[in-house]
């Protein structure tokens, strides 16, 4: 519901609050006929204190007049123009304050937390929070400005009243050189005018010392909003920016700009710094002034008060925007950006600072943040690891970008137990040194890249991956570097799986409660079948990935990593279109299949080889009639696939019809044929006399040759047409499957021992394929000859 609705059904205090906010500088008016308009501009991105901001102030003043033009009258017209034609900046403040007023009346009335319901849609309650924050924060700066000028006028005056009692006194002083009569005559009136002054003095004076203590308390009350303001901003907002810019290494949404980050930053810093130059010109009055009291301890306190915040401000602001690759292979080029949020504020561009990136180990890290002297030790050397920091006028962002960075070599150190290479954490250190203020305060800026790990080889690519996945899941803020648990929960570890998987196979179908359930049982080797079993478990890093499965000669991030790694390569159409279950096991699958009808069939991720999926399908026993059994092909992988699609291969095999639990497989998989598969297809529909083999020429070729096919057949499931020629049918002829159109010819069957079978039952297609490929050789005779030798073959 829109603000304006809900800030007219106030009552009592807070509606006469609401209307006080109207008057002859925006006209209530104005708020009512422009209400969807005004709560739909984006106001806070605007900075008022910058000069620069003017153009768009001036534009949405422009854009308020024609909306205005349409609605009210001409004297309304006339009176915003006149107001706020020389200063549009002043319009979008007035605004600002407005309708954070109103949202705040909103809110109080309706007693909710909640960030929706009165609230503009494009903020959030805790945004709104902050910009009122700095609103207060304005106020209280200007109100201090106020105070501090009056109290250098007052000072001034009292100067000038004390150099009047100064010269009085010396009057006094040159009457004992006059004559008697004349100094009766004129040293009372001296001295009463003495004692006038000297009584004006003494009274100011107190009101002076009162002046600067009161003074001192509001910069006292100032600093504590700003210190409170800084930590959720610091504390609160860029550590959370930090964790999604982590998360999001693990394929968490993006962590988002740090626009709105910047401009809190940089109204913080302007805040900073004008109470800091107030507190500085309040403490060279006490010295052009001294006036005995607690004032000038006070003073040195707020002093030392606001360089902390600053610095605090300043150190805390120095981010690492773009991060290095959390996985670095030694001699392999990788870019990062470090960036300063309040550069722009405080003119560091002015004398642009260089930033050196330095890698470091786990261990120095620890003693870095400790303050322990490093002696600029470093476990490795970065070719091009300086940079200049360029300020971007257009963005208003000071920032340097390493492109073109290299790690030339590594030094590790002494690992622990059973720690490998590949557990082994490093971190890219970033720092920089600038001063602000005409090197008024100079500082020293460090900040550390989330951790990586090193590789020299591309086979280390899995385990390290797996380092890097733990470390993002689960680090907490603030942590010493860059400890982790050692266990956690199952839920939690699913939670990061889930992410990764999605953001792995681009995919917006990540993994279903079944498939936890699935990967849980593998994990533990249990066999719960509800979430609920697995709810308090934990995991630990060893189980992940340092210990092979039962049975296995890999982990089970190896299994995992795997499935992603084929699925995004091969597989990712299909998964979105829920044709592969994929986390089903060979007795899940049997017991699925066998109440389905024979040539029902389902995909599923092999448990016996890493980034493999198998087809598993129903139908008859060829050994025992009237007996139906669950088939399960030899796992494919990606060079399997890097010859022949999934879909391809799924059309070869006619005795696969109905995708589990009752999808016609062309259905799902005809979209993803080759176009010349379709038109083999069609021939076999519309021509069952016609003699079809394994390959179909193509359109000839401007060499003349023809391009072949490979086509799959699985031989148990294949029928052999009649030789013209008299010569042996091979097995990779293609024709539908007896075990879905024909169950009764299976006495033409070898037995269950073929070759072509391994001891569980599942077919081997290697020599499968290299007939194909012998094939494919015969067919690279010219085309003149190869079409008829390949009818007769």
């Amino acid at each position: 519901m829109a603000v304006w609705i809900q800030a007219q059904q106030l009552q009592g205090e807070a509606l006469h609050q609401m209307q006080s906010l109207y008057g002859q500088h925006f006209p209530i008016e104005v708020r009512h006929y422009l209400s969807h308009w005004i709560e739909s501009q984006m106001w806070d991105s605007i900075d008022l204190e910058n000069p620069q901001e003017e153009f768009k102030a001036k534009r949405l003043l422009d854009s308020l007049i024609q909306e205005l033009q349409k609605k009210a009258e001409h004297q309304t017209l006339f009176v915003l123009q006149s107001t706020y034609d020389r200063c549009p900046l002043e319009l979008v403040r007035c605004i600002k304050h407005i309708l954070y007023t109103e949202q705040r009346l909103v809110r109080e009335a309706n007693n909710s937390s909640s960030p929706g319901g009165g609230l503009l849609d494009s903020m959030s309650q805790k945004y709104q929070q902050i910009n009122q924050a700095f609103e207060e924060l304005r106020v209280m700066t200007q109100d201090t400005e106020n105070d501090l000028r009056k109290l250098q006028h007052n000072q001034e005056y009292f100067i000038i009243q004390y150099q009047e009692s100064l010269r009085i006194q010396a009057q006094l002083t040159s009457l004992s050189t006059l004559p008697l009569p004349d100094r009766q005559l004129r040293e009372p009136s001296l001295q009463a005018k003495r004692a006038t002054v000297e009584s004006w003095l003494t009274r100011e004076a107190t009101t002076l010392q009162k002046y600067r203590l009161d003074l001192a308390e509001k910069h006292q009350k100032t600093l504590q909003l700003l210190r409170k303001q800084q930590t959720i901003i610091l504390d609160d907002e860029l550590i959370q920016w930090k964790r999604r810019q982590q998360l999001a290494g693990n394929g968490g949404p993006p962590e988002g700009g740090l626009d709105v980050l910047q401009s809190w930053c940089e109204k913080l810093a302007e805040t900073i710094w004008q109470n800091r130059q107030q507190i500085r010109r309040a403490e060279h009055l006490r010295q052009q002034l001294p006036i005995p009291g607690p004032i000038e301890e006070l003073l040195t306190e707020l002093n030392g008060t606001i360089t902390d915040i600053i610095s605090a401000l300043v150190t805390s602001t120095f981010i690492i925007e773009k991060q290095p690759p959390q996985v670095l292979k030694t001699q392999t080029k990788f870019a990062a950006t470090v960036r300063l949020l309040v550069g722009g504020k405080l003119n560091v561009h002015m004398n642009p600072p260089q930033v050196k990136a330095t890698i470091i180990s786990e261990q120095q890290a620890k003693s870095l943040l400790k303050n322990e002297n490093t002696r600029n030790d470093s476990s490795g050397e970065i070719l091009n690891n300086n940079c200049v920091m360029e300020y971007h006028q257009t963005t208003g962002t000071l920032s340097a970008h390493f492109r073109n960075m290299s790690l030339k070599r590594i030094k590790r150190s002494d690992r622990r137990g059973a720690e490998s290479v590949t557990e082994e954490k490093f971190t890219i250190l970033f720092e920089s040194q600038f001063s602000v203020g005409g090197n008024e305060l100079v500082f020293q800026v460090k900040t550390l890249s989330l951790p990586v790990v090193v590789i020299v080889h591309g086979s280390q690519d899995n385990n390290a991956t797996a380092t890097v996945l733990w470390d993002n899941a689960f680090a907490e803020p603030g942590r010493v570097p860059f400890i982790v648990p050692d266990k956690v929960l199952w839920p939690q570890l699913c939670e990061a799986l889930n992410m990764k998987f999605k953001a792995e196979v681009q995919s917006n179908r990540g993994l279903s409660e079944e498939n936890l359930v699935f990967l849980a049982q593998k994990a533990f080797s249990s066999s719960g079948v509800s979430p609920e079993d697995y709810r308090n478990m934990t995991m630990s890093w060893s189980q992940f990935n340092r210990e092979s499965l039962p049975g296995r000669n890999f982990t089970f991030w190896q299994w995992f990593d795997g499935v992603m790694e084929l699925t995004k390569k091969h597989l990712k159409p299909h998964w979105n279109d829920g044709a592969i279950l994929g986390f089903v096991n060979k007795q899940q699958a049997q017991d699925m299949l066998m109440s389905k009808p024979n040539g029902t069939f389902l995909l599923r991720f092999s448990d016996s080889e890493i980034g493999g999926i198998t087809i598993a399908w129903v139908a008859e026993n060829p050994n025992k009639a009237g007996e139906r059994m669950v088939w399960n092909l030899m796992p494919y992988t990606t060079k399997d696939f890097s010859i022949r699609s999934l879909a391809d291969r799924i059309s070869d095999l006619n005795h696969l019809l109905f995708l589990y639990p009752d999808r016609p497989k062309e259905d799902v998989f005809s979209k993803y044929y080759t176009p010349l598969l379709i038109i083999s297809l069609m021939i076999s529909l519309l021509s069952p006399l016609i003699n079809f083999f394994l390959f179909i020429p193509a359109a000839k070729a401007v060499d003349g040759y023809v391009k072949p096919q490979i086509r799959q057949v699985v031989p148990e499931f294949t029928t052999a047409p009649p030789d013209p020629t008299g010569g042996n049918a091979t097995y990779m002829d293609h024709a539908a499957s007896p075990s879905v159109s024909h169950p009764h010819p299976y006495g033409i069957y070898p037995p269950a021992s073929d070759p072509m079978l391994d001891g569980d039952g599942e077919f081997d297609l290697d020599d499968t394929m290299d007939v194909a490929r012998h094939v494919e050789e015969l067919l690279r005779r010219p085309m003149e000859n190869q079409w008829i030798g390949h009818t007769q073959s």
